[in-house]
């Protein structure tokens, strides 16, 4: 993906957002110019990705000029990303919201370079690297967390490859992932959900590296459903298992992940996509957005300010306080 791709862009009266609905065909722009817009766009997926969620919030209470009402909006939008609501809290002790909100967005940013860079010493030269749903520009002001750590490792000429998991039901993978690849030039293949574990168990990946919507203070991960069996996957494999994502992740007031809130999303987007149907009616759905990948499956939590190992509670709250 190019540095001139922006999935947020901020106009000084209105927010525009790159409708992640319509990759990879179409690249159109979704104007909100009030918080219950920018709600809206949200909760319907226009954007997504826990840090790019974060980052509309903040603008979405400037667009209210802080109203009460506005914060009630957003909140409730999405319950998992807590990059969210950290937004939020944000905004409430600012004095300029505007302000506030762009300093947010490009604290955003940096924060996913310096962990680009971090990471990207963590890949070795021409390494097959597995990723899950999409933790790319996209899913954030830009560069991005999981794959922002792969665009660093290839922007420093390292020779490496992607395995794009297409990530049902929503399909980030196929649809995100595998066009900001295109776009970058780094090679990748994609692939569905359920050959992930046939190439780990031929030795055809060396890794896996995906981002997260919530860090409990143990380490327990929340990112996309179908994270937690690549874990254990590559725990049974001997691959390391690496999540990457900014501080604004991190949720220390909750302990584990058996405390994180699972978003259940419309039955609609398992039972079929885009007007096409292949379920029959009147089967029962579930639909969790997420599952929680527990610390002791994890090699490393890559951040802006280093590399969390276990203990985790001790190495996360010396990150978070460093």
């Amino acid at each position: 993906m190019s540095s001139e791709v922006e999935p947020i862009r901020w106009q000084g009266d209105r927010l525009e957002l790159l409708d992640q609905r319509l990759l990879p065909e179409k690249e159109e722009y979704v104007v909100c110019r009030t918080a219950a817009e920018v709600a809206t766009a949200i909760r319907d997926m226009v954007v997504r990705g826990a840090p790019a969620i974060g980052c509309s919030a903040a603008f979405g209470v400037a667009l209210s000029g802080g109203s009460p009402e506005s914060y009630e909006l957003l909140a409730k939008s999405r319950p998992t990303a807590v990059n969210l609501f950290w937004a939020l809290e944000r905004m409430r002790k600012a004095k300029d919201l505007k302000a506030e909100a762009e300093a947010i967005l490009a604290e955003d940013l940096a924060a996913n370079r310096k962990m680009g860079a971090i990471g990207a010493k963590l890949i070795p030269s021409g390494a097959r690297v597995m990723t899950h749903c999409n933790a790319g520009a996209l899913a954030t002001s830009g560069h991005g967390t999981a794959l922002g750590v792969v665009r660093s490792s290839f922007r420093n000429e390292n020779p490496l490859s992607v395995i794009a998991c297409e990530t049902r039901p929503y399909l980030q993978g196929a649809r995100l992932t595998a066009w900001e690849c295109v776009q970058e030039g780094i090679p990748c293949t994609l692939i569905t959900d359920s050959m992930a574990g046939h190439l780990i168990s031929r030795g055809e990946v060396d890794l896996v590296i995906v981002g997260a919507d919530r860090i409990a203070a143990n380490g327990d991960t929340a990112n996309k459903i179908g994270t937690y069996p690549l874990a254990v996957l590559a725990r049974r494999h001997g691959l390391p298992f690496y999540v990457a994502a900014p501080l604004s992740t991190f949720d220390p007031a909750i302990p584990e992940g058996s405390a994180i809130p699972i978003e259940e999303r419309p039955a609609e987007e398992v039972t079929g996509h885009r007007g096409a149907r292949w379920a029959p009616q009147g089967v029962k759905v579930r639909n969790p957005a997420f599952d929680v990948t527990p610390a002791e499956l994890i090699t490393g939590i890559i951040c802006e300010k280093g590399v969390a190992t276990a203990p985790y509670r001790e190495s996360i709250a010396a990150l978070r306080n460093g």
